[in-house]
């Protein structure tokens, strides 16, 4: 039936900053009771909860006020109330009265037959019967032993706090995203090492997406963690006010938790994706094999030794990876997935740009004379929180022809680019890209390669620019190398190799440093001519 839109009166919305310091503190609550990884489970999965049942609550009160209105009686308006497709169509998820959170706060301390915890699981099971694209998603994990029930009835206290609603569906929605990347980001601080499983820094992340340019087609991840990359993409797409559904979203993850993280967080961007039946080994059964891919992002685990290999697998065609490490099979796993024009972007240890250990060196060769590598970037230390070990980027292209519309023929041709200079340190131990180093990086790609000039996504702007400036070497930050002489350096793709040390700026500093490197070197001269005389005078002395 058709209805005229008048909103219901609305809470006023709980800032961004706000929310922050209210569920970090939620978080503490539960500190100590339980590992990290738990409390990261129960307290994204109430976050999720409390946005759905905000969500509901809101689109509910605008039903009643628009029924009112048209003068439907209040059975017309309960019966209308109940109905699913009221909310399921304006993109609402439908919520039991016994998922709702006013209904699980009132029971919270409540001495029953059942604890909160035992209600909140059943919460989520309501959930996922409801609402399809939730299923196998939510976690159900608040009534195990080492739930301490009382401060679970505490955070759900705190978490009422919390309003997502009041600011339309999509402002909520983007809200709730930016809380849930926030806390993936903060939970992977703590976790160290094990937070990087799941957690790729956003400015790397923003590397990959705004030098690849997802826009339409199939985008996959291998090894999705909690599906930053499909995020990122989404963000690009809107940034430019383009449709998010251009994209197909494919993804695999290995990790139980890991895999429901990346289901809830697609589901809170309103994003649908495939990312298999169930968590499984990408190399073991591949869920999306025989499906070619437009555009790859990964970031897989770096150098691991134990990983499900076959020598017979048809994915090695450019050679069989080591058993002591996977870097070669991911990357050959990626490169099988790329469709005809498909391009990939991949996370990997420095040391993959120049191993030899186990036929590396000669999988690497083969790459390069199929003309499959189409950009290296060094990236600086410390962007990983998580760990130590430089980190770099691999660019691929199936097809580094001339594609029209101003695009550059680049075949025989890969681009080195030296990043290890840009960023900012936001802590003592974590370094960030801004959005000025990451739209030079994107920017010197772009023109390499004839892309159209596009502003940062976060810049809000984002139609294309025509491109009015050619592509050059810059000495000690990138240049283009021909097959020939990644041949001559045996096939060693480290950007430093080829685009040389930085220039000064001008021929005065030259000059400038060319005088203190003189006369730093007189003053060690007169300082070995004192010491000789000295050690002369000494030699005397005992001589008489």
């Amino acid at each position: 039936m058709a209805r005229s839109k008048t909103p219901a009166a609305a809470p006023v919305p709980t800032s961004a900053k706000e929310l922050k310091d209210t569920l970090w503190k939620a978080a503490d609550k539960l500190r100590g009771s339980m590992d990290a990884s738990q409390y990261k489970d129960v307290v994204l999965g109430l976050i999720f909860l409390k946005y759905v049942s905000d969500a509901f609550t809101e689109r509910r009160a605008e039903i009643e006020a628009e029924l009112a209105e048209e003068g439907y009686d209040a059975e017309q308006i309960e019966d209308t109330l109940e109905d699913p497709d009221e909310y399921t169509g304006h993109g609402v998820f439908w919520v039991d009265l016994d998922a709702r959170w006013a209904t699980l706060l009132d029971l919270a301390k409540v001495q029953g037959d059942k604890t909160i915890g035992q209600r909140i699981n059943e919460a989520m099971d309501l959930m996922m019967s409801a609402n399809p694209s939730l299923d196998g998603t939510l976690p159900r994990l608040f009534n195990r032993p080492n739930v301490d029930q009382r401060r679970l009835a505490e955070l759900l206290d705190l978490l009422n706090s919390m309003q997502f609603a009041g600011q339309g569906a999509t402002k909520a929605r983007d809200l709730l995203g930016e809380v849930y990347e926030y806390f993936l980001a903060k939970f992977a601080s703590a976790e160290g090492r094990r937070g990087g499983e799941y957690y790729t820094p956003a400015s790397v992340v923003r590397v990959i997406v705004e030098m690849l340019q997802p826009r339409k087609g199939r985008v996959y991840d291998p090894c999705c963690g909690s599906g930053g990359m499909f995020v990122q993409a989404e963000k690009f797409l809107a940034a430019h006010h383009e449709d998010p559904s251009n994209l197909s979203v494919f993804g695999q993850e290995l990790n139980e938790s890991t895999w429901r993280m990346a289901k809830m967080n697609l589901a809170i961007h309103g994003l649908n994706g495939n990312l298999g039946p169930r968590w499984g080994d990408t190399f073991a059964l591949d869920y999306h094999a025989g499906t070619p891919m437009d555009y790859v992002m990964a970031n897989p685990p770096f150098n691991i030794s134990d990983w499900n290999r076959r020598e017979s697998d048809a994915r090695w065609a450019y050679g069989v990876p080591p058993a002591g490490n996977a870097n070669y099979a991911w990357l050959q796993h990626i490169i099988s997935h790329l469709g005809p024009k498909g391009t990939a972007g991949v996370v990997l240890a420095n040391g993959s740009m120049t191993s030899n250990s186990g036929g590396e060196g000669e999988i690497r060769a083969q790459l390069v004379e199929n003309d499959l590598v189409s950009c290296m970037v060094a990236l600086p230390e410390k962007l990983f929180r998580s760990t130590g070990i430089p980190v770099c980027l691999w660019f691929f292209d199936k097809d580094k022809s001339d594609r029209g519309v101003g695009s550059i023929d680049r075949r025989g041709e890969v681009l080195f680019i030296d990043a290890r200079s840009l960023g900012h340190m936001v802590t003592r131990a974590e370094r960030a890209f801004s959005d000025a180093d990451i739209q030079k990086i994107a920017d010197t790609y772009h023109t390499w390669r004839g892309m159209p000039a596009v502003a940062s996504s976060t810049d809000g702007g984002g139609s294309d620019q025509t491109r009015d400036r050619i592509y050059e070497d810059v000495p000690g930050f990138c240049r283009s190398a021909s097959a020939f002489d990644i041949k001559q350096a045996e096939y060693a793709l480290t950007p430093g190799r080829f685009v040389g040390a930085h220039l000064a700026v001008a021929g005065k500093k030259v000059h400038e440093r060319i005088q203190e490197l003189s006369s730093a070197l007189e003053q060690g001269f007169n300082q070995s001519t004192r010491l000789q005389a000295s050690v002369r005078q000494q030699l005397e002395r005992l001589e008489k």
